[in-house]
């Protein structure tokens, strides 16, 4: 059962309720691989990551939440860009309707084992050849393209 629901530029989508701030990490291995899980609440495939806690910066978080959702320990290399468009929200079980609010950092792994943990089904790096043949939702989609770009600059959205 889906236990969260997004919607992208849909006339039929809930109002926000909330604002939470979070990022995720674009992480590429040597063969151009990119480190992807499958959500557990969605079925799509997504970069890790997750919302802050009170007392870490935006950087920490990232570590943190990658190590707990792939078992893998990374450090942060760049900025990908900044995605805060107000036309994604996401609507969870619990009736909280949170507006897209995500840092997306490049990083590189420096340790660690791929560990599939409770919020995912499967973790691995992914082709990006495979892209267009796995589930992935457009917002995800976007930061993989904008990564593919070779952007001399972190989007600003």
């Amino acid at each position: 059962m889906t236990r969260r629901r997004d919607h992208y530029h849909d006339p039929a989508a809930p109002p926000a309720n909330s604002l939470v701030p979070g990022g995720s990490a674009l992480v590429v291995d040597d063969h151009g691989r990119i480190l992807l899980q499958r959500r557990a609440d969605s079925g799509n495939w997504a970069l890790p990551g997750g919302t802050m806690d009170i007392g870490e910066t935006l950087g920490q978080c990232i570590v943190r939440e990658v190590k707990e959702e792939t078992g893998l320990d990374i450090e942060i290399t760049g900025l990908l860009g900044i995605y805060t468009d107000p036309a994604h929200v996401i609507a969870y079980a619990d009736g909280e309707v949170r507006q897209e609010f995500n840092i997306t950092y490049l990083g590189r792994v420096v340790g660690g084992t791929i560990t599939v943990s409770d919020e995912s089904t499967e973790v691995r790096f992914v082709d990006p050849a495979e892209f267009d043949h796995i589930p992935i939702h457009d917002t995800v989609r976007l930061r993989l393209r904008h990564h593919a770009e070779h952007r001399n600059t972190p989007y600003l959205g």
